[in-house]
């Protein structure tokens, strides 16, 4: 897994099929829920990425039973979970360097009623708050102590009751984590401006067939009253909506046929309709995406004529982890859209790269660029550069992939925590690209 960089010789058409992997944000949320029950849970469709394998092996370290059935599956039962691991070096090293272990905190306050953190890690987009999840968990009653010395919380869940809360913002990780914690609290809790994602609902569902009574999943109000205790079941994973969108902006870059397999269409939300705004065609049929990226696209205006914007939102509206593929593909159309990231500062800040290969940008401040399309009228050249984060990394692997020359990524580590196999999977395609 530990390579260095990326070598990709752009310019070529690919074709073929390729099925998106299992979603890694749902996955860190569904893995982190095996901790509420001391019986099996059987999790399939696990993309073997490195966010979500370094999940799995801080599970083991806690003493969780892992057993990998295939690839894609694994059972898990948590019968004598290991406390005092969180307090240990090695889960500081750990836990620090994985943002998914922020999620195994509510897990452990319903059933345990104690739990240590140390500060969290994660990508460079950016500050991250935490607030969400901790103010939750305290109003259900947690106490928490940080110890500026060592870095670590810990936290008091000797009594947690149900009540009424309003979050501060719409946290998937935040939502998820609290739900997991008042799904054993006494009484009735109520969390309004919910997130209400797939993956959200994904992991309601899962927690309701192992016996929570959760209502109002998939909107922003749900309602949780507390149970006993939880028990085992099997679950499997949506397909990672993020990996359906990049391989439509893909197809679309690279003036490829390509055919995405089994996308879940229900899950996807807005995806489909930004990535037709943006002029793309592409057709569905039986859950499978067909793109016809060969043709010219055009980007459409709003009604009134206005230069078209896609911006990101909660859910339902559309996910900021697209925005940098939206921006890659925008710079292929014919026409002009303004892309204004607004939920991470620094998430545009590989438009530089970009410039430097050639496209038309202008970076309006940190959160906004206007793209300028250049009709397929010119190539962009091929670069060395350093992939920020996990969807600007693949963002300019697209770029990489259409341009005139040779491209050097590097950093692409970053790009392994989120996409499975990404090299081979894209050479099946006819992708010239290698690992170097």
């Amino acid at each position: 897994m530990e390579s260095t960089a990326f070598e990709v010789i752009g310019g070529k058409k690919l074709s073929g099929e390729i099925t998106p992997q299992g979603a890694k944000n749902e996955a860190l949320q569904i893995v982190s829920a095996v901790l509420l029950t001391e019986e099996k849970i059987t999790i399939s469709n696990i993309p073997q990425i490195r966010d979500v394998l370094a999940l799995i092996d801080l599970m083991r370290d806690f003493g969780v039973v892992v057993n990998k059935i295939a690839d894609d599956t694994y059972s898990f039962e948590a019968k004598d979970v290991n406390l005092d691991f969180m307090q240990s070096d090695a889960f500081r090293k750990k836990g620090g360097a994985l943002r998914g272990s922020i999620m195994i905190l509510g897990p452990l306050l319903a059933r345990y009623k104690k739990a240590f953190m140390p500060k969290p890690g994660g990508d460079k987009i950016g500050r991250r708050r935490l607030d969400t999840h901790f103010i939750g968990f305290q109003n259900l009653g947690a106490k928490f102590n940080f110890d500026s010395n060592d870095g670590f919380f810990s936290i008091d869940a000797k009594e947690l009751k149900g009540c009424y809360m309003l979050l501060d913002e719409a946290s998937v990780t935040g939502t998820a984590n609290i739900i997991m914690a008042a799904v054993m609290a006494k009484g009735t809790t109520t969390i309004f401006n919910a997130a209400c994602e797939p993956y959200l609902q994904q992991l309601c569902k899962m927690l309701n067939r192992m016996g929570a009574k959760i209502s109002g999943i998939g909107s922003n109000l749900i309602s949780i009253e507390g149970v006993e205790k939880l028990g085992g079941t099997t679950h499997r994973l949506l397909p990672d909506m993020i990996e359906v969108g990049s391989f439509i902006g893909l197809a679309a870059v690279t003036q490829s046929e390509i055919k995405i397999k089994g996308v879940g269409y229900e899950h996807l939300g807005l995806i489909p309709t930004v990535f037709r705004r943006l002029g793309i065609d592409f057709e569905e049929k039986n859950d499978d995406i067909i793109v016809h990226g060969s043709k010219p696209f055009e980007i459409q205006t709003f009604i009134d004529g206005s230069i078209l914007t896609v911006d990101d939102a909660p859910w339902p509206g559309f996910t900021p982890d697209l925005i940098s593929i939206v921006l890659v593909t925008s710079i292929f159309a014919k026409g002009s859209v303004l892309i204004h990231q607004k939920m991470f500062e620094s998430r545009l800040f590989f438009t530089d790269k970009l410039i430097e290969m050639g496209a038309q940008i202008i970076l309006c401040d940190p959160h906004r660029c206007t793209v300028i399309g250049n009709n397929r009228q010119h190539q962009l050249r091929g670069i060395s550069m350093t992939s920020p984060d996990i969807r600007a990394g693949v963002a300019l692997l697209i770029a990489a992939l259409s341009a005139n020359g040779k491209s050097t990524i590097h950093n692409i580590e970053q790009i392994d925590r989120g996409y499975q196999f990404i090299d081979k999977r894209l050479q099946a395609l006819g992708a010239d690209l290698k690992r170097i």
